[in-house]
């Protein structure tokens, strides 16, 4: 399989919202796996201020044919104006955790398309 496999990441407000959205996608064959790690600490700026938050960051495994759709099933589950969403392509791994990340986003896009 030549899919590119890239891990996606998104900030969440909250545990409830991270796995309302993690369930979704994996449910819907967008990502084949999303992580949850919670606590994170955010610092950025927005409307002009300094802004500090604890947030959960999902980082999901998928491929990229997938992220599109992946893009805008997030920004419907998302409860952020400017929901997070930053895809880097995964470069080496072990191979059979790959394919089979690969295998999920391809049999799903089948499934979707039958």
């Amino acid at each position: 399989m030549s899919e590119q496999v890239i891990l996606a990441f998104s900030s969440c407000p909250d545990e409830a919202t991270a796995r309302r959205i993690a369930t979704a996608l994996v449910t819907e064959g967008l990502v084949a796996c999303a992580n949850r790690l919670n606590p994170i600490q955010s610092t950025y700026v927005w409307d002009g201020r300094l802004q500090e938050e604890t947030e959960v960051l999902l980082i999901m495994k998928t491929i990229a044919a997938t992220l599109p759709a992946l893009t805008a099933r997030l920004k419907q589950l998302h409860p952020y104006e400017l929901p997070e969403l930053v895809a880097i392509p995964v470069t080496g791994g072990n191979e059979p955790y790959l394919d089979w990340v690969r295998g999920c986003a391809i049999n799903k896009d089948k499934d979707r398309h039958q």
